[in-house]
């Protein structure tokens, strides 16, 4: 297979282009394009075997299900069962980083679901995605556009390097917003919702819109979400967690807010926010590994808002921690 690249303008997708790739995915083909968060595999979520190939092209396993993109919240509605508090969020939080669990609808094949009663499904705030979702006339599931357990790809060259000769087409859009993945929330009991993936949209504002908290997930609720089952996130080489007044590790290569005494700035990613920092994880993880460190430390984001959350559960994951 010979994968075609072609670059989109970020704010005005050319027509022509979108409806190439839209032909790719109603052909049973496979697309990456971009979203706010990471790159996306994209395929039609009503095709299964259209679905398998992602699965295959990824090496990823069949029971870990993937997210339906949707271009609004009236096409969500064919794919899941919405109720109030799924219906407020969207409403407030849609175009977004933000995924809801809920009850699926019969249309959406199993292994789109990964076998479960549930389905995941967001609106992403990306005008691409949303032209190629629209034109293609279908929804696409779409996981990350990376060897599965590798770091997400925030950029179209390294959606390139691991998927060249695994999938049809890529719509280049440039740098992504946010870095990190979508945050994943389960609302099948609106009472009780739970957060299943920290993400790029942050705990407090989806809590003080909803009013409650979101409580933690037990094992069987958390494999509703993708990104939570298996080792994810992580580079060829070790990743070591650095707090920040302890030692920086020997020979380790150095990703964070806060710069340590020992640091070799030579082997150092310094970001200057918590934005950048989420921006730069993955992306970082993948230059030092091209750079034959022997290890990478990362800081630990001990911080109680924004995006620092979901920094830690990537940190951790590609870690070897969760």
């Amino acid at each position: 297979m010979i994968t075609k690249t072609a670059t989109v303008d970020r704010w005005n997708p050319s027509p022509h282009l979108i409806a190439k790739a839209a032909r790719v995915i109603q052909a049973g083909g496979l697309v990456a394009f971009p979203t706010e968060t990471v790159y996306g595999l994209g395929a039609d979520a009503l095709n299964p075997e259209a679905v398998s190939k992602i699965f295959t092209a990824k090496g990823r396993p069949q029971d870990n299900p993937l997210i339906l993109h949707v271009y609004n919240i009236a096409h969500a509605y064919q794919f899941v069962e919405f109720n109030d508090a799924a219906m407020n969020l969207a409403k407030v939080f849609w175009p977004g980083p933000l995924t809801f669990v809920l009850p699926a609808k019969d249309i959406v094949p199993s292994i789109t679901r990964g076998g479960l009663e549930t389905a995941a499904v967001r609106m992403p705030d990306n005008v691409t995605a949303l032209s190629l979702i629209f034109t293609a006339g279908t929804p696409i599931a779409a996981p990350s556009a990376n060897i599965s357990g590798r770091p997400s790809p925030t950029d179209s060259d390294t959606v390139y390097r691991d998927m060249n000769g695994k999938i049809d087409f890529i719509l280049d859009g440039g740098s992504v917003k946010f870095g990190i993945e979508s945050t994943v929330i389960d609302l099948t009991d609106e009472k009780r919702p739970l957060m299943l993936r920290p993400g790029s949209m942050p705990r407090e504002i989806i809590e003080k819109e909803l009013g409650m908290t979101l409580e933690v997930p037990d094992s069987v609720s958390k494999k509703r979400s993708p990104g939570t089952n298996y080792r994810h996130y992580a580079p060829s080489i070790p990743v070591k967690i650095w707090r920040k007044g302890s030692k920086l590790p020997a020979d380790c290569a150095y990703m964070g807010i806060d710069k340590p005494k020992n640091v070799d700035m030579k082997k150092a990613i310094i970001f200057d926010s918590l934005g950048n920092y989420a921006r730069g994880l993955f992306s970082g993880f993948r230059k030092f590994e091209s750079e034959n460190v022997s290890c990478i430390a990362v800081q630990w984001p001990e911080y109680e808002f924004g995006i620092a959350e979901g920094l830690r559960d990537r940190i951790s994951r590609a870690a070897g921690l969760s």
